[in-house]
């Protein structure tokens, strides 16, 4: 099977020294000076790309924890608050394919620089911003950063790395957003509870700032990493199996969300805890997260699609413990450790595959997949809000994520013979 990786890396560049005749000594020079290779080099430029990523993702979990906070200040309810929440989850999946698009021919270092740039600016506006309204237009914006930084940060990830290698590739760089669950979203709801709502904003601005310096002083310089034609990247989205798993991820991933949105009236409603609570129990759902992607990510490159069903599988088993045993704190700790890490454990597979359909497109194929998960946030929101809604108390939510889940099991399982008969020999 193809991977990511060795549709990043062409073969006259591999070398870092026979380069093309007609090159001058200085360009030579350049060249093997900014090529990443093993050791310290390499492992700063993974760290920029999980420093950018972990930025993105304590802004864009930080904004679950101060919903009420913002909300209360700006004079909305809590159900238009959610509206925030929702821009940032349609800027991701309209925003990011775009941009991904529109920014097709661009080196992968020059793309995810001008993405941390706008990242930077919709958190300023976010920080200003008078309304509830202009609230929901500035996530949007900062959401359209997401999706394209994912797909752009595993492209030079897997170029890193080497072939054969995606999973890891993109679960590096997933890495960050799983961290920013541990400490950046626990961090930012306590600088919110503290100093006010805008205060979040400013402490992920900060975060990016540093981000940004690490990539622009530790992405590799090269050519390998200029883009394609918009061609090239459009046709990739004719293919019935890209969809296909874009599918099986915005169904099957919605169960984390039908948790995760709904962790502090867990904590402070079903289980009758402080909301002092709330932070703890979002940084040990993190440590899940943090976990699964670690394994998952080398599980990709290893065991096919074994990963996804397991992680779908299991998460089914943990949501039935929360609906039936979650008022109990004792139960409800393990149980939202367990969805993190079942869930993540699954999502570098969906990158893999993905990739593995559309070899000539993987940054927009990571971007899709980004795509696909704010989908699923989306759909969990939704589902676990209509559950709530209806008068089956807080934990229904997760009932919710059980149904959606299902479906996206049954669909890829369904499709599975499909899939492998289409992934690209080597």
């Amino acid at each position: 099977m193809t991977a990511s990786a060795s549709n990043t890396r062409p073969g006259p560049a591999r070398t870092g020294t026979h380069n093309k005749p007609h090159e001058s000594q200085r360009a030579q020079e350049a060249k093997r000076h900014t090529a990443p290779g093993p050791g310290r080099r390499r492992g700063l430029t993974l760290f920029a790309l999980a420093l950018g990523a972990f930025a993105i993702g304590t802004g864009e979990f930080g904004s679950n924890g101060i919903i009420q906070l913002f909300a209360a200040d700006l004079d909305a309810s809590i159900p238009v608050a959610t509206y925030a929440i929702s821009a940032y989850a349609f800027g991701v999946m309209i925003g990011s394919p775009a941009i991904t698009l529109l920014a097709a021919r661009a080196n992968r270092r020059t793309l995810l620089l001008g993405l941390i740039a706008l990242f930077l600016v919709g958190n300023v506006l976010s920080a200003l911003a008078p309304s509830i309204a202009t609230l929901v237009v500035f996530r949007f914006i900062t959401g359209s950063v997401q999706g394209a930084y994912f797909g752009a940060g595993a492209v030079v990830a897997a170029y890193v790395y080497g072939p054969g290698k995606g999973g890891r590739a993109f679960a590096t760089v997933m890495g960050g957003l799983t961290v920013a669950t541990i400490l950046g979203s626990p961090l930012g709801t306590l600088v919110g509870q503290h100093a006010g709502w805008r205060a979040t904003y400013w402490t992920v601005i900060g975060v990016g700032l540093l981000a940004g310096a690490a990539l622009l002083a530790w992405l590799p310089r090269t050519d390998d990493l200029h883009g394609s034609s918009v061609a090239r990247e459009l046709g990739a989205l004719r293919r019935l199996d890209v969809w296909l798993m874009v599918m099986v991820a915005a169904l099957g991933i919605s169960s984390i969300f039908a948790v995760y949105t709904f962790i502090g009236p867990f904590v402070t409603d079903a289980a009758d805890e402080s909301p002092a609570l709330i932070p703890v129990a979002l940084a040990v759902f993190g440590l899940g997260m943090a976990f699964g992607n670690y394994f998952g990510g080398r599980a990709a490159d290893r065991h096919g699609s074994r990963p996804l069903i397991y992680g779908f599988g299991y998460v089914l088993v943990l949501l039935v413990a929360i609906g039936f045993f979650g008022s109990e704190i004792l139960v409800l700790m393990p149980a939202l450790f367990g969805v993190g890490a079942t869930m993540m454990f699954a999502i570098p597979t969906i990158q893999v595959r993905l990739t593995e359909f559309a070899p000539d497109a993987p940054t927009l194929m990571g971007a899709l997949n980004l795509a696909a998960l704010n989908l699923a946030n989306s759909l969990g929101a939704i589902g676990g809000a209509v559950t709530i809604g209806a008068g089956w108390g807080t934990l229904s939510t997760v009932w919710a994520g059980f149904v959606l889940t299902t479906a996206g099991l049954i669909l890829f399982l369904a499709t599975l013979g499909r899939t492998r008969a289409t992934v690209t020999p080597a």
